[in-house]
């Protein structure tokens, strides 16, 4: 069954002659008979009698053709729906990300504005607490980050929709020593200097890290990943990231480079996701984009391994 042969059924019920109904749909004729008797034999009843004065519906196909009718009004109440959507939905759509999934939104905003070209969109690229200060001030509608146990008293009015778990990760020259290995310990981080990307989980692992098991060295802090790269590449320091990032953002090309796990059960695994005012969640824009942009994502609330 398919919508082609409930739009037959209705016309030849509306017309009464198959012939008729062929010219106003501007399909052969053929087709039009072939598709309606098809469409009897999978129900397993006859709709329409036919004969020298017309085609008429059965006492069956008459409730059929009512039901038939219902669906096709939905279908079309659908398709409004859609077009009325993508023809005039206009306003803004302010997005902000840590580091790592940028390459994502990038991506997924260009098919976005290609089917919604009226609705304007900003992305920004910050930290995980200024980002939840921004939607509280509605500077900004969305916001993907991970939720660490510092952020949570700042979260209160808001809403954070989980896509995935994630954990901090090293990454290492392959040359390395700790190369070697595919899970590294506390200890082994405090004798290797460390090149940081500037973001507040990034600082508060650190500050986790020593307080726990003693002073890390960090070579330095920068929002140049290059510069970080670099420092890999010359083994000049190792760098910490979110394993998301490592394996599906700036690192991930570069065969020159290992990513080890890290054993910290003090520091498990945080959640990965959308926050957004309680406010917006109605919001027909937002949430087509969130569900776009869930597709890009290689797992859906899972902890990438």
């Amino acid at each position: 069954m398919n919508i082609d042969q409930l739009e037959y059924v209705l016309e030849v019920a509306k017309v009464k002659s198959i012939s008729a109904a062929s010219n106003n749909l501007h399909v052969t004729l053929p087709a039009i008979s072939q598709s309606i008797t098809h469409l009897e034999t999978e129900l397993g009843v006859k709709m329409f009698t036919r004969s020298r004065h017309g085609t008429f519906p059965t006492a069956e196909g008459i409730i059929l053709i009512e039901k038939a009718s219902e669906i096709i009004e939905k279908v079309r109440e659908l398709r409004e729906e859609a077009q009325s959507f993508t023809n005039t939905v206009s306003g803004e759509l302010r997005i902000a990300t840590i580091p790592g999934p940028m390459s994502l939104l990038v991506k997924t905003v260009a098919a976005f504005k290609r089917d919604f070209p009226n609705i304007r969109i900003e992305i920004s690229e910050t930290h995980s607490q200024e980002m939840i200060t921004s939607i509280h001030q509605d500077k900004i509608d969305l916001g993907l980050l991970v939720l660490y146990e510092d952020l949570q008293p700042s979260v209160e009015g808001l809403k954070f929709t989980k896509v995935m778990d994630v954990r901090m990760a090293c990454c290492v020259n392959k040359t390395s020593p700790l190369a070697l290995r595919d899970r590294i310990t506390a200890e082994d981080l405090l004798r290797y200097p460390l090149a940081l990307y500037n973001e507040d989980y990034i600082d508060w692992y650190i500050k986790h890290l020593n307080e726990r098991y003693g002073s890390a060295s960090v070579l330095f802090t920068t929002n140049n990943i290059e510069a970080i790269r670099q420092a890999i590449d010359d083994q000049l320091a190792i760098t910490l990231g979110l394993n998301y990032s490592f394996n599906y953002g700036n690192y991930q090309n570069y065969p020159t480079y290992k990513v080890l796990d890290i054993d910290l059960p003090t520091a498990p695994p945080v959640p990965l996701g959308w926050m957004q005012a309680k406010s917006k969640t109605s919001s027909k824009i937002i949430k087509t984009f969130i569900q776009r942009l869930q597709l890009q994502f290689p797992a859906s609330s899972n902890e990438l391994k």
